[in-house]
């Protein structure tokens, strides 16, 4: 199960095409609205969540967490201690914590890229405090998975899935959902 945080202003496809994909996938996505029910995209779509953060608690069947970017939902994100406390578990469990566009700027802030490999919306490398930035749309180190923004969150999403569905479902997903290359 994955428990995706939105908080108001959040990038509607980067929350809600990954939360697909990985529906697809047979993977429970949980959505946690920050601060109420009813969370609004930056982009004034309105997301019916499935719970609001006073109910989350972390459990035994969460595999990890999602971050989608956007403005104000990553600062939104930033200021819930319910947030700050969910990566902190996930830390403490080896669970995945996803975070795309500036979303990322959350975890460099807390301290937790040091050393390690991430990406993040063009413009917020510098909050990535420590990172390694590749030349890449999608970064994964250990149990953090980072991603630039819209662009990348069905492809996000598919390498989430392939994490926690295995290489398999997650290659049957990208056929299926005929995604165009040059």
């Amino acid at each position: 199960m994955i428990y995706m945080f939105l908080a108001n202003g959040f990038e509607e496809v980067e929350a809600l095409a990954p939360a697909d994909v990985l529906r697809r996938a047979g993977i429970e996505v949980v959505l946690v609205g920050v601060g109420g029910e009813v969370i609004t995209g930056s982009h004034g779509v309105s997301v019916v969540c499935n719970m609001t953060d006073s109910d989350f608690l972390p459990n035994t069947d969460m595999q990890g967490i999602f971050l989608p970017g956007g403005m104000p939902g990553t600062i939104n994100l930033e200021k819930s201690p319910v947030v700050s406390g969910a990566i902190n578990h996930c830390l403490d469990n080896g669970l995945l914590i996803c975070a795309i566009c500036a979303a990322p700027s959350i975890l460099g802030h807390k301290g937790i890229l040091e050393g390690k490999k991430a990406v993040c919306f063009p413009g917020f490398e510098e909050e990535l405090f420590g990172a390694q930035i590749p030349d890449s749309c999608i970064c994964e180190d250990g149990n953090i998975l980072t991603a630039k923004g819209m662009g990348s969150a069905v492809e996000f999403g598919i390498r989430i899935a392939a994490r926690l569905a295995g290489e398999s479902k997650a290659k049957a997903i990208r056929s299926s959902l005929q995604i165009y290359h040059d």
